[in-house]
């Protein structure tokens, strides 16, 4: 595969600056192509080369995030659960406009806290103590729900009162929840 122009990638990168910043604004569906194309200091038609449309845009900003949280899990699966989850809650600090924008704006749309939490899920599912017999009447559907619920539902607390503990000290108490859980 060929190298991407940097032109190409500081457009689509501003644009999906422009999209996320224009949701702190205001609900998503009063956005409009124009002023996207403003935000981002592009032509509207530009904005079409890239994407179909402002929906085709916010679900490749998602789907960029959920594929790199998801290239972490091929790894963190390896390592206990504490540095696992280190580097995630600092992705999530690294990415908060996107995550607090996301995960706290109303009217966004609901899609991308259920396509993050069964991303989650999947991720946990080879995580579920069957060795041992704490979990033996257990389904693993139920636990997938509740540990994934409970992990999105932490990472929307820690953005919405401004991440109140370093990812680290997240990663730890997160971290000895989901051990428990799992």
């Amino acid at each position: 595969m060929g190298k991407v122009d940097r032109r190409i990638l500081k457009t689509q990168e501003s644009l999906k600056n422009a999209v996320i910043e224009l949701m702190t604004e205001k609900n998503f569906d009063d956005i409009t192509i124009q002023e996207l194309a403003d935000r981002a200091n592009v032509n509207r038609g530009t904005i079409y080369l890239h994407y179909q449309d402002k929906f085709d845009l916010l679900d490749q900003l998602i789907e960029l995030h959920i594929d790199e949280l998801g290239e972490m899990d091929a790894w963190a699966c390896e390592l206990n659960w504490v540095d696992a989850l280190v580097p995630y809650f600092e992705y999530f600090e690294k990415n908060y406009l996107f995550f607090s924008t996301m995960l706290a704006s109303k009217g966004t749309p609901s899609s991308f806290r259920t396509r993050l939490l069964a991303s989650f899920m999947k991720g946990f599912q080879g995580e579920i103590d069957r060795e041992s017999d704490r979990n033996a009447a257990l389904s693993d559907e139920v636990m997938l729900q509740y540990a994934g619920t409970a992990y999105v539902g932490v990472i929307e607390w820690w953005i919405r009162n401004g991440m109140p503990y370093p990812p680290h000290e997240m990663a730890k108490q997160v971290g000895a929840l989901l051990e428990r859980s799992l």
